[in-house]
């Protein structure tokens, strides 16, 4: 075997169904005391219910996080914390809500407790990104990284039948970085194989009743072990395409996740899906379940091509192939047009 070097980022996991009641004794774990609950608008009433349960030990609610965190909503939910006296941030919903309590963590080190409702994989990353003036920029910190992270498959009976395929897809994509990173190992390939079968399993379950708990259960799960392959490896194309296209023209990250598939054909990926091809096999699997899989259909518009191509290659890193523009443009097409992955 080849030498290599694991270093596993540290989490308190809390799993299963009702175990958000836990969190007032997480919190206090912490030795926190004024906790700001945070949530997008949509789940604000979530959030005031959080706030609710946890009496005196919240300090206030900010349901104002939105998708890909612009600066403007990261300095209020900063100012509303230190206005607050908050001493810790608990963040309930998807990778937004998540996204919004690490930009409080990376200014003033708050400890982030996540409540995950998708399948989003963002609560288990030291990754970090902040929109300003259209460019989303992204950077690893370990003060971002949530010190407990509380699995309850209960808060997730309610996410829409979209969402919950285009979240799972994400979930999926994060795992396959793990498979070709240049920092990759043993131990994050095992996991990889593993977060993308229990991911890729629970979607036809949950298509024939969205309601089946133990599905819902299975899906965190392969989220849960999808998101911690992505905190431990470098991000290669396809995650850096999905922050440029996500950041610069406002596209849903899942959505965009679920479009964007990486060219490579990679046995592990494959066996997990059960498929013959892994691309293809993730393409498949979207369309099966009603995702869509062209970027032309949630929003991203067609002379936006070249700038993200160009945004693309400015700034280099571990890639497997090499990044030239043009090669990158017509895989952009692709996508465009929703054209199914060639076998590489």
């Amino acid at each position: 075997m080849s030498p290599f070097v694991y270093q596993a980022n540290p989490a308190r996991v809390v799993f299963g169904a009702g175990s958000l009641q836990q969190l007032a004794r997480e919190i206090e774990l912490l030795g926190a005391h004024r906790a700001l609950v945070l949530s997008t608008p949509e789940q604000a009433d979530a959030a005031r219910r959080v706030a609710e349960m946890l009496g005196t030990r919240a300090a206030g609610v900010f349901a104002e996080a939105v998708m890909h965190v612009p600066i403007e909503t990261a300095q209020a939910a900063r100012a509303e914390a230190r206005r607050l006296g908050a001493d810790c941030a608990v963040a309930i919903g998807g990778g937004s809500t998540t996204g919004l309590g690490k930009a409080i963590a990376l200014d003033s080190a708050l400890p982030i407790v996540a409540i995950p409702t998708t399948y989003a994989g963002s609560e288990m990353t030291p990754i970090h990104g902040i929109t300003e003036a259209g460019l989303k920029k992204t950077g690893r910190d370990p003060r971002v990284l949530p010190r407990t992270v509380i699995y309850d498959p209960e808060l997730s009976l309610g996410l829409p039948w979209g969402l919950t395929v285009t979240s799972t897809i994400n979930a999926i994509a994060h795992a396959a970085e793990g498979l070709y990173a240049h920092d990759g190992n043993p131990i994050i390939a095992l996991m990889a194989e593993e977060g993308i079968r229990a991911s890729a399993a629970a979607l036809p379950r949950l298509a024939t009743d969205a309601a089946d708990l133990d599905a819902r259960g299975d899906a965190l799960y392969g989220a849960w072990l999808c998101g911690a392959v992505l905190g431990a490896v470098a991000m290669g194309l396809h995650h850096k395409l999905c922050h440029t296209l996500g950041g610069s023209f406002n596209l849903p990250h899942a959505e965009v996740h679920t479009v964007m598939q990486a060219p490579e054909a990679m046995q592990r990926v494959a066996r997990a899906l059960g498929a013959a091809d892994a691309a293809q096999g993730v393409f498949d699997l979207a369309q099966r379940h009603g995702a869509a899989v062209a970027l032309k259909d949630i929003g991203m518009p067609p002379d936006g091509l070249d700038r993200a191509a160009e945004l693309a290659v400015q700034t280099p890193y571990p890639n497997p192939r090499p990044l030239e523009r043009k090669a990158i443009r017509t895989l952009l097409q692709r996508a465009f047009d929703g054209a199914r992955p060639q076998v590489a």
